[in-house]
Protein backbone atom coordinates (compact mmCIF):
# COMPACT_ATOMS: atom_id res chain seq x y z
CA UNK A 1 0.00 0.00 0.00
CA UNK A 2 1.28 3.45 -0.92
CA UNK A 3 2.07 5.51 2.17
CA UNK A 4 2.37 9.29 2.10
CA UNK A 5 5.58 10.63 3.67
CA UNK A 6 5.12 12.41 6.97
CA UNK A 7 7.07 15.39 5.71
CA UNK A 8 7.49 16.78 2.21
CA UNK A 9 10.59 18.89 2.68
CA UNK A 10 10.69 20.42 -0.81
CA UNK A 11 7.34 22.15 -0.23
CA UNK A 12 7.53 22.64 3.53
CA UNK A 13 4.21 20.85 4.03
CA UNK A 14 3.56 18.53 6.94
CA UNK A 15 0.83 15.92 6.67
CA UNK A 16 -1.32 15.41 9.71
CA UNK A 17 -4.06 13.01 10.65
CA UNK A 18 -5.97 15.70 12.54
CA UNK A 19 -9.17 17.12 11.06
CA UNK A 20 -8.35 20.31 9.12
CA UNK A 21 -9.95 23.64 9.99
CA UNK A 22 -11.24 26.13 7.44
CA UNK A 23 -11.45 29.60 8.99
CA UNK A 24 -13.26 31.06 5.96
CA UNK A 25 -16.05 28.47 6.25
CA UNK A 26 -16.28 28.93 10.00
CA UNK A 27 -16.46 32.70 9.67
CA UNK A 28 -19.19 32.40 7.04
CA UNK A 29 -21.20 30.02 9.23
CA UNK A 30 -20.83 32.35 12.20
CA UNK A 31 -22.13 35.30 10.22
CA UNK A 32 -25.02 33.28 8.86
CA UNK A 33 -26.01 32.10 12.32
CA UNK A 34 -26.34 35.72 13.45
CA UNK A 35 -28.68 36.69 10.66
CA UNK A 36 -32.28 37.42 11.49
CA UNK A 37 -32.75 40.14 8.86
CA UNK A 38 -30.98 41.65 5.90
CA UNK A 39 -29.29 44.27 8.08
CA UNK A 40 -25.56 44.36 7.55
CA UNK A 41 -22.80 44.52 10.09
CA UNK A 42 -19.47 46.02 9.17
CA UNK A 43 -17.69 43.33 7.21
CA UNK A 44 -13.90 43.36 6.99
CA UNK A 45 -12.31 42.89 3.61
CA UNK A 46 -10.41 44.58 0.78
CA UNK A 47 -12.99 47.23 0.00
CA UNK A 48 -10.61 49.60 -1.72
CA UNK A 49 -11.14 50.05 -5.43
CA UNK A 50 -12.88 52.25 -7.94
CA UNK A 51 -16.40 50.91 -7.33
CA UNK A 52 -18.99 53.32 -5.93
CA UNK A 53 -20.07 52.27 -2.43
CA UNK A 54 -23.22 50.17 -2.38
CA UNK A 55 -25.72 51.09 0.31
CA UNK A 56 -29.25 50.18 1.29
CA UNK A 57 -31.21 53.46 1.02
CA UNK A 58 -33.12 54.92 3.93
CA UNK A 59 -36.88 54.79 3.22
CA UNK A 60 -37.12 58.42 4.32
CA UNK A 61 -34.87 59.43 1.42
CA UNK A 62 -37.17 58.47 -1.45
CA UNK A 63 -40.76 59.21 -2.45
CA UNK A 64 -43.35 56.48 -2.94
CA UNK A 65 -45.86 56.69 -5.76
CA UNK A 66 -48.80 54.37 -5.12
CA UNK A 67 -50.92 53.29 -8.04
CA UNK A 68 -54.28 51.89 -6.87
CA UNK A 69 -55.15 50.81 -10.40
CA UNK A 70 -54.33 47.34 -11.75
CA UNK A 71 -51.22 46.98 -13.91
CA UNK A 72 -51.54 44.55 -16.84
CA UNK A 73 -48.64 42.09 -16.97
CA UNK A 74 -46.99 40.49 -19.98
CA UNK A 75 -47.01 36.89 -18.75
CA UNK A 76 -50.15 36.82 -16.61
CA UNK A 77 -53.83 37.06 -17.42
CA UNK A 78 -54.47 38.69 -14.05
CA UNK A 79 -52.99 42.17 -13.54
CA UNK A 80 -51.05 43.29 -10.50
CA UNK A 81 -53.89 44.77 -8.39
CA UNK A 82 -51.88 47.80 -7.22
CA UNK A 83 -48.23 48.72 -6.81
CA UNK A 84 -45.72 51.18 -5.38
CA UNK A 85 -42.79 52.77 -7.18
CA UNK A 86 -39.99 54.41 -5.20
CA UNK A 87 -38.34 57.36 -6.90
CA UNK A 88 -35.99 60.29 -6.39
CA UNK A 89 -35.51 63.46 -8.42
CA UNK A 90 -32.81 66.04 -9.11
CA UNK A 91 -33.07 69.45 -10.75
CA UNK A 92 -36.12 71.61 -11.40
CA UNK A 93 -39.12 70.64 -13.47
CA UNK A 94 -39.78 73.26 -16.14
CA UNK A 95 -43.22 74.92 -16.30
CA UNK A 96 -44.00 73.02 -19.49
CA UNK A 97 -42.58 69.78 -18.02
CA UNK A 98 -40.51 69.20 -21.14
CA UNK A 99 -37.06 68.82 -19.55
CA UNK A 100 -37.50 65.39 -17.92
CA UNK A 101 -34.91 62.63 -18.15
CA UNK A 102 -36.03 59.20 -16.96
CA UNK A 103 -32.97 57.32 -15.68
CA UNK A 104 -33.26 53.52 -15.67
CA UNK A 105 -31.15 51.42 -13.30
CA UNK A 106 -29.25 48.19 -13.58
CA UNK A 107 -30.45 44.99 -11.93
CA UNK A 108 -29.73 45.75 -8.28
CA UNK A 109 -29.52 49.54 -8.03
CA UNK A 110 -31.92 51.64 -5.99
CA UNK A 111 -33.48 54.97 -6.94
CA UNK A 112 -30.59 56.71 -5.18
CA UNK A 113 -28.55 57.60 -8.24
CA UNK A 114 -27.06 60.75 -6.67
CA UNK A 115 -26.98 62.53 -3.33
CA UNK A 116 -29.98 64.59 -2.24
CA UNK A 117 -30.87 66.74 0.73
CA UNK A 118 -32.81 63.80 2.16
CA UNK A 119 -29.92 61.41 1.58
CA UNK A 120 -26.48 63.07 1.26
CA UNK A 121 -24.72 59.74 0.68
CA UNK A 122 -23.22 59.31 -2.77
CA UNK A 123 -25.49 57.59 -5.27
CA UNK A 124 -24.56 54.93 -7.81
CA UNK A 125 -24.20 57.58 -10.58
CA UNK A 126 -23.03 60.42 -8.35
CA UNK A 127 -20.48 61.85 -10.79
CA UNK A 128 -22.95 61.89 -13.67
CA UNK A 129 -25.85 63.85 -12.12
CA UNK A 130 -25.75 67.46 -10.98
CA UNK A 131 -25.03 71.02 -12.11
CA UNK A 132 -22.67 70.97 -15.09
CA UNK A 133 -22.47 67.15 -15.10
CA UNK A 134 -23.54 64.90 -18.00
CA UNK A 135 -27.13 64.84 -16.70
CA UNK A 136 -27.02 68.58 -16.05
CA UNK A 137 -29.53 69.53 -13.40
CA UNK A 138 -29.20 73.16 -14.45
CA UNK A 139 -31.16 72.11 -17.53
CA UNK A 140 -32.84 68.80 -16.79
CA UNK A 141 -35.19 67.30 -14.23
CA UNK A 142 -33.91 63.77 -13.60
CA UNK A 143 -36.14 61.00 -12.27
CA UNK A 144 -34.80 57.62 -11.16
CA UNK A 145 -36.96 54.78 -9.86
CA UNK A 146 -36.41 51.49 -8.11
CA UNK A 147 -37.81 49.04 -10.64
CA UNK A 148 -40.97 47.04 -10.17
CA UNK A 149 -39.82 43.76 -8.62
CA UNK A 150 -37.09 45.49 -6.62
CA UNK A 151 -36.63 45.66 -2.87
CA UNK A 152 -35.83 49.33 -2.26
CA UNK A 153 -39.31 50.79 -1.95
CA UNK A 154 -41.00 49.47 -5.09
CA UNK A 155 -43.41 46.55 -5.06
CA UNK A 156 -41.63 43.22 -5.38
CA UNK A 157 -41.51 39.71 -3.92
CA UNK A 158 -40.62 41.04 -0.45
CA UNK A 159 -43.70 43.31 -0.42
CA UNK A 160 -46.94 42.44 1.32
CA UNK A 161 -49.55 40.75 -0.83
CA UNK A 162 -52.78 42.63 -0.02
CA UNK A 163 -54.83 39.50 -0.65
CA UNK A 164 -53.01 37.45 2.00
CA UNK A 165 -51.39 40.00 4.34
CA UNK A 166 -48.03 38.20 4.04
CA UNK A 167 -45.03 38.57 1.75
CA UNK A 168 -45.61 37.77 -1.91
CA UNK A 169 -42.42 35.67 -2.00
CA UNK A 170 -42.58 33.42 -5.08
CA UNK A 171 -46.30 34.02 -5.43
CA UNK A 172 -45.21 37.25 -7.07
CA UNK A 173 -45.88 37.16 -10.83
CA UNK A 174 -43.11 36.76 -13.39
CA UNK A 175 -42.22 40.19 -14.77
CA UNK A 176 -41.00 41.54 -18.08
CA UNK A 177 -38.88 44.59 -18.80
CA UNK A 178 -41.99 46.05 -20.45
CA UNK A 179 -43.96 45.66 -17.20
CA UNK A 180 -41.28 47.65 -15.35
CA UNK A 181 -41.48 50.44 -17.93
CA UNK A 182 -45.27 50.54 -17.84
CA UNK A 183 -45.10 51.07 -14.09
CA UNK A 184 -42.64 53.93 -14.63
CA UNK A 185 -44.98 55.60 -17.10
CA UNK A 186 -47.77 55.40 -14.53
CA UNK A 187 -45.50 57.53 -12.37
CA UNK A 188 -44.90 59.95 -15.25
CA UNK A 189 -48.67 60.23 -15.75
CA UNK A 190 -49.02 60.99 -12.06
CA UNK A 191 -46.41 63.75 -12.35
CA UNK A 192 -48.08 65.19 -15.43
CA UNK A 193 -45.11 64.45 -17.72
CA UNK A 194 -46.42 63.91 -21.23
CA UNK A 195 -43.09 63.55 -23.03
CA UNK A 196 -39.58 62.73 -21.88
CA UNK A 197 -36.68 64.76 -23.14
CA UNK A 198 -34.71 61.51 -22.94
CA UNK A 199 -34.83 57.95 -21.69
CA UNK A 200 -31.38 57.00 -20.34
CA UNK A 201 -30.20 53.62 -19.09
CA UNK A 202 -27.20 51.35 -18.61
CA UNK A 203 -27.05 47.55 -18.46
CA UNK A 204 -30.61 46.41 -17.70
CA UNK A 205 -31.50 50.09 -17.77
CA UNK A 206 -30.49 50.17 -21.44
CA UNK A 207 -33.10 47.49 -22.08
CA UNK A 208 -35.68 49.62 -20.31
CA UNK A 209 -34.62 52.69 -22.25
CA UNK A 210 -35.26 50.94 -25.57
CA UNK A 211 -38.50 49.43 -24.25
CA UNK A 212 -39.74 52.87 -23.18
CA UNK A 213 -39.33 54.26 -26.69
CA UNK A 214 -40.90 51.13 -28.15
CA UNK A 215 -43.98 51.29 -25.91
CA UNK A 216 -44.37 55.07 -26.20
CA UNK A 217 -42.48 56.40 -29.24
CA UNK A 218 -44.53 59.58 -29.12
CA UNK A 219 -43.52 60.23 -25.50
CA UNK A 220 -39.73 59.71 -25.71
CA UNK A 221 -37.61 62.41 -27.32
CA UNK A 222 -34.21 60.67 -27.21
CA UNK A 223 -32.82 57.30 -26.15
CA UNK A 224 -29.49 56.56 -24.49
CA UNK A 225 -28.51 52.87 -24.38
CA UNK A 226 -25.23 52.11 -22.56
CA UNK A 227 -23.79 48.58 -22.36
CA UNK A 228 -27.16 47.01 -23.01
CA UNK A 229 -28.88 44.95 -25.64
CA UNK A 230 -32.15 44.59 -27.51
CA UNK A 231 -32.04 40.83 -27.15
CA UNK A 232 -30.46 38.88 -24.31
CA UNK A 233 -27.67 36.68 -25.59
CA UNK A 234 -27.31 33.00 -24.65
CA UNK A 235 -24.06 33.76 -22.80
CA UNK A 236 -25.66 36.37 -20.53
CA UNK A 237 -28.66 34.10 -19.95
CA UNK A 238 -26.24 31.35 -18.93
CA UNK A 239 -24.45 33.63 -16.45
CA UNK A 240 -27.69 34.70 -14.80
CA UNK A 241 -28.99 31.12 -14.74
CA UNK A 242 -25.87 30.04 -12.84
CA UNK A 243 -26.48 32.80 -10.30
CA UNK A 244 -30.10 31.79 -9.76
CA UNK A 245 -29.14 28.13 -9.54
CA UNK A 246 -26.71 28.54 -6.65
CA UNK A 247 -29.13 30.87 -4.89
CA UNK A 248 -32.12 28.56 -5.20
CA UNK A 249 -29.99 25.59 -4.07
CA UNK A 250 -29.45 27.26 -0.69
CA UNK A 251 -31.73 25.41 1.79
CA UNK A 252 -32.56 28.74 3.42
CA UNK A 253 -34.17 29.92 0.19
CA UNK A 254 -37.06 27.59 1.06
CA UNK A 255 -38.79 27.98 -2.31
CA UNK A 256 -38.74 31.74 -1.78
CA UNK A 257 -40.48 31.74 1.61
CA UNK A 258 -37.61 32.79 3.87
CA UNK A 259 -38.85 36.15 5.14
CA UNK A 260 -39.67 34.87 8.61
CA UNK A 261 -36.34 33.10 8.99
CA UNK A 262 -32.73 33.27 7.86
CA UNK A 263 -32.28 34.51 4.27
CA UNK A 264 -30.30 32.45 1.72
CA UNK A 265 -27.02 34.05 2.72
CA UNK A 266 -24.71 31.47 1.12
CA UNK A 267 -26.58 31.32 -2.19
CA UNK A 268 -26.72 35.08 -2.51
CA UNK A 269 -23.04 35.41 -1.75
CA UNK A 270 -22.08 32.88 -4.41
CA UNK A 271 -24.47 34.43 -6.93
CA UNK A 272 -22.88 37.84 -6.41
CA UNK A 273 -19.40 36.39 -6.80
CA UNK A 274 -20.39 34.93 -10.17
CA UNK A 275 -21.93 38.25 -11.20
CA UNK A 276 -18.90 40.27 -10.11
CA UNK A 277 -16.66 38.21 -12.39
CA UNK A 278 -18.85 39.22 -15.35
CA UNK A 279 -18.85 42.90 -14.42
CA UNK A 280 -15.12 43.45 -14.88
CA UNK A 281 -12.37 42.21 -17.19
CA UNK A 282 -9.37 39.92 -17.00
CA UNK A 283 -6.87 42.68 -17.80
CA UNK A 284 -8.22 44.77 -14.94
CA UNK A 285 -7.96 41.88 -12.49
CA UNK A 286 -4.37 41.38 -13.62
CA UNK A 287 -3.46 45.06 -13.22
CA UNK A 288 -5.32 45.47 -9.95
CA UNK A 289 -4.55 42.21 -8.16
CA UNK A 290 -2.14 40.18 -10.26
CA UNK A 291 -1.16 37.07 -8.33
CA UNK A 292 -0.75 38.91 -5.06
CA UNK A 293 -1.44 36.88 -1.96
CA UNK A 294 -3.37 38.01 1.07
CA UNK A 295 -1.29 39.05 4.10
CA UNK A 296 -0.08 36.25 6.33
CA UNK A 297 -1.94 35.67 9.62
CA UNK A 298 -0.41 37.40 12.63
CA UNK A 299 0.73 34.09 14.14
CA UNK A 300 2.47 32.87 10.96
CA UNK A 301 6.24 32.52 10.78
CA UNK A 302 7.37 35.27 8.37
CA UNK A 303 10.56 33.35 7.64
CA UNK A 304 8.93 30.00 7.05
CA UNK A 305 7.42 28.64 3.85
CA UNK A 306 3.98 29.92 2.88
CA UNK A 307 1.60 27.00 3.10
CA UNK A 308 -1.28 27.25 0.61
CA UNK A 309 -4.79 27.07 2.04
CA UNK A 310 -8.10 25.94 0.63
CA UNK A 311 -9.57 29.21 1.93
CA UNK A 312 -8.85 32.43 0.01
CA UNK A 313 -5.13 32.87 -0.59
CA UNK A 314 -5.07 35.32 -3.49
CA UNK A 315 -6.21 38.94 -3.18
CA UNK A 316 -8.68 38.39 -6.02
CA UNK A 317 -10.28 35.65 -3.90
CA UNK A 318 -10.59 37.87 -0.84
CA UNK A 319 -12.03 40.62 -3.04
CA UNK A 320 -14.75 38.36 -4.44
CA UNK A 321 -15.48 37.06 -0.95
CA UNK A 322 -15.89 40.62 0.31
CA UNK A 323 -18.10 41.69 -2.61
CA UNK A 324 -20.37 38.68 -2.16
CA UNK A 325 -20.63 39.19 1.58
CA UNK A 326 -21.47 42.87 1.28
CA UNK A 327 -24.17 42.34 -1.34
CA UNK A 328 -25.93 39.31 0.14
CA UNK A 329 -26.89 41.26 3.25
CA UNK A 330 -28.30 44.26 1.36
CA UNK A 331 -30.42 42.86 -1.45
CA UNK A 332 -33.45 40.58 -1.52
CA UNK A 333 -32.77 37.17 -3.04
CA UNK A 334 -36.17 36.88 -4.69
CA UNK A 335 -35.74 40.29 -6.33
CA UNK A 336 -32.49 39.05 -7.84
CA UNK A 337 -34.26 35.98 -9.19
CA UNK A 338 -37.24 37.84 -10.65
CA UNK A 339 -35.37 40.76 -12.16
CA UNK A 340 -32.60 38.63 -13.67
CA UNK A 341 -35.28 36.41 -15.23
CA UNK A 342 -36.92 39.48 -16.76
CA UNK A 343 -33.56 40.33 -18.33
CA UNK A 344 -33.29 36.82 -19.78
CA UNK A 345 -36.75 37.09 -21.33
CA UNK A 346 -36.04 40.41 -23.04
CA UNK A 347 -36.15 40.06 -26.83
CA UNK A 348 -37.18 42.86 -29.20
CA UNK A 349 -37.20 40.78 -32.39
CA UNK A 350 -40.55 41.05 -34.13
CA UNK A 351 -41.73 37.43 -33.64
CA UNK A 352 -40.96 37.63 -29.93
CA UNK A 353 -42.81 40.92 -29.50
CA UNK A 354 -45.83 39.59 -31.37
CA UNK A 355 -45.81 36.40 -29.31
CA UNK A 356 -46.12 38.51 -26.16
CA UNK A 357 -49.45 39.85 -27.38
CA UNK A 358 -48.31 43.46 -27.06
CA UNK A 359 -50.57 46.17 -28.56
CA UNK A 360 -50.87 45.88 -32.33
CA UNK A 361 -50.46 49.65 -32.56
CA UNK A 362 -46.79 49.13 -31.80
CA UNK A 363 -46.36 47.48 -35.20
CA UNK A 364 -47.85 50.33 -37.25
CA UNK A 365 -44.39 51.19 -38.57
CA UNK A 366 -44.06 47.71 -40.10
CA UNK A 367 -45.41 46.71 -43.51
CA UNK A 368 -47.61 43.68 -43.97
CA UNK A 369 -44.59 41.68 -45.11
CA UNK A 370 -42.78 42.50 -41.85
CA UNK A 371 -40.40 45.14 -43.19
CA UNK A 372 -39.94 48.49 -41.47
CA UNK A 373 -41.62 51.19 -43.56
CA UNK A 374 -39.21 54.13 -43.44
CA UNK A 375 -36.33 53.39 -45.91
CA UNK A 376 -35.78 50.05 -44.28
CA UNK A 377 -32.23 49.49 -45.55
CA UNK A 378 -30.84 52.96 -44.93
CA UNK A 379 -27.19 53.16 -43.87
CA UNK A 380 -24.88 56.12 -43.48
CA UNK A 381 -21.37 56.10 -44.92
CA UNK A 382 -19.92 55.90 -41.43
CA UNK A 383 -22.15 52.96 -40.57
CA UNK A 384 -22.26 50.64 -43.61
CA UNK A 385 -24.47 47.55 -43.51
CA UNK A 386 -22.93 44.57 -41.72
CA UNK A 387 -21.05 42.22 -44.03
CA UNK A 388 -22.28 39.01 -42.39
CA UNK A 389 -25.42 39.92 -40.45
CA UNK A 390 -26.78 37.32 -38.02
CA UNK A 391 -29.94 35.57 -39.11
CA UNK A 392 -32.06 37.31 -36.50
CA UNK A 393 -30.98 40.87 -37.44
CA UNK A 394 -33.84 41.55 -39.91
CA UNK A 395 -36.36 40.41 -37.29
CA UNK A 396 -34.71 42.70 -34.74
CA UNK A 397 -34.88 45.58 -37.20
CA UNK A 398 -38.58 44.91 -37.68
CA UNK A 399 -39.08 44.84 -33.93
CA UNK A 400 -37.28 48.16 -33.49
CA UNK A 401 -39.29 49.87 -36.22
CA UNK A 402 -41.22 52.06 -33.72
CA UNK A 403 -37.86 53.71 -32.87
CA UNK A 404 -37.18 54.67 -36.50
CA UNK A 405 -37.66 58.38 -35.76
CA UNK A 406 -36.06 58.50 -32.30
CA UNK A 407 -32.51 59.89 -31.97
CA UNK A 408 -30.51 57.19 -30.19
CA UNK A 409 -27.09 57.04 -28.55
CA UNK A 410 -25.57 53.58 -28.19
CA UNK A 411 -22.40 53.03 -26.15
CA UNK A 412 -20.44 49.78 -26.10
CA UNK A 413 -17.30 48.73 -24.23
CA UNK A 414 -14.69 46.49 -25.83
CA UNK A 415 -13.76 44.79 -22.55
CA UNK A 416 -17.39 44.03 -21.60
CA UNK A 417 -17.94 40.26 -21.38
CA UNK A 418 -21.55 40.45 -20.15
CA UNK A 419 -23.04 42.75 -22.80
CA UNK A 420 -20.44 42.47 -25.52
CA UNK A 421 -19.77 45.12 -28.16
CA UNK A 422 -21.28 42.75 -30.73
CA UNK A 423 -24.61 43.28 -29.01
CA UNK A 424 -24.20 47.06 -29.17
CA UNK A 425 -23.31 46.90 -32.87
CA UNK A 426 -26.35 44.70 -33.38
CA UNK A 427 -28.64 47.37 -31.89
CA UNK A 428 -27.05 50.02 -34.11
CA UNK A 429 -27.33 47.93 -37.27
CA UNK A 430 -30.94 46.98 -36.50
CA UNK A 431 -31.90 50.62 -35.94
CA UNK A 432 -30.27 51.58 -39.23
CA UNK A 433 -32.10 48.78 -41.01
CA UNK A 434 -35.32 50.06 -39.44
CA UNK A 435 -34.68 53.44 -41.06
CA UNK A 436 -33.24 55.36 -38.14
CA UNK A 437 -30.58 57.71 -39.53
CA UNK A 438 -30.07 59.50 -36.21
CA UNK A 439 -28.08 56.86 -34.39
CA UNK A 440 -24.82 57.82 -32.65
CA UNK A 441 -22.48 54.98 -31.69
CA UNK A 442 -19.33 55.03 -29.59
CA UNK A 443 -17.20 52.01 -28.74
CA UNK A 444 -15.04 52.59 -25.69
CA UNK A 445 -11.75 50.97 -24.72
CA UNK A 446 -10.38 50.55 -21.22
CA UNK A 447 -10.23 47.61 -18.84
CA UNK A 448 -13.25 48.19 -16.60
CA UNK A 449 -15.54 45.83 -18.50
CA UNK A 450 -19.26 46.09 -17.99
CA UNK A 451 -18.82 48.47 -15.04
CA UNK A 452 -17.35 51.11 -17.36
CA UNK A 453 -20.70 52.90 -17.29
CA UNK A 454 -20.20 53.48 -13.55
CA UNK A 455 -16.57 54.55 -13.71
CA UNK A 456 -15.59 56.25 -16.97
CA UNK A 457 -16.99 59.72 -16.35
CA UNK A 458 -14.87 61.37 -19.02
CA UNK A 459 -15.85 59.17 -21.97
CA UNK A 460 -19.29 57.88 -21.00
CA UNK A 461 -20.23 61.24 -19.51
CA UNK A 462 -18.83 63.17 -22.44
CA UNK A 463 -20.80 61.14 -24.96
CA UNK A 464 -24.02 61.61 -22.99
CA UNK A 465 -23.45 65.33 -22.52
CA UNK A 466 -22.87 65.88 -26.23
CA UNK A 467 -25.86 63.80 -27.29
CA UNK A 468 -28.29 65.47 -24.90
CA UNK A 469 -27.18 69.03 -25.70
Amino acid sequence: MLRLPRLVRSRGLRYSSSIPRFPCVEAHATRESRLTSLASDSIPGPSSGPEPPYARPNPASYTIFHSPNPLPLTYHLSPLPSFDIAYETWGTLSPSKDNVILLHTGLSASSHAASTAANPADGWWEKFIGPGKPLDTNNFFVICTNVLGGCYGSTGPSSTDPSTGSHYATRFPILSIFDMVRAQFRLLDHLGVQKLYASVGSSMGAMQSLAAAWLHPERVGKVVSISGTARSSPSSVAMRFAQRSVLMADPNWNNGFYYDGVPPHTGMKLARQIATITYRSGPEWDARFGRQMRPLPADADPNGPRVPALCPDFLIETYLDHQGEQFCLKYDANSLIYISKAMDLFDMTLPSLQALGLPEAQFDAVDADGRARPHSTSHSKSHPPPTNPPAHLPALAQGLAPLAQTPTLVLGVQSDILFTVEQQREVVNALHMAGNDRVVYYELGGVWGHDTFLLDVMNVGGAIRGFLS
